[in-house]
């Protein structure tokens, strides 16, 4: 792992590993990657990109389930109000 310090010493992001895409197209996590973070096949993920003048910038991989609970704890309290 690298530890990606570029502004402080309290950064969250670390390469975790170099992934590539098979001839299928799909990306390939490596095993251990997977088992550190409990991936299971079938799982679904938001895939949000940033682009700048020149293209594709990054992107980042977000589960479904972590944004539906992201969401449901904005709008359920505004839901509530509405009742």
């Amino acid at each position: 792992m690298i530890n990606l310090d570029i502004a402080d010493s309290t950064s969250c992001c670390e390469i975790e590993a170099v992934v590539s895409f098979d001839e299928r197209g799909q990306l390939v996590f490596p095993k251990d990657v997977r088992k550190k973070f409990n991936l299971q096949a079938g799982e679904k993920f938001l895939m949000i990109s940033c682009t700048n003048e020149s293209g594709l910038c990054c992107f980042t991989m977000v589960k479904t389930n972590a944004v539906n609970q992201i969401v449901g704890n904005v709008l359920n309290p505004l839901l509530k109000n509405i009742k």
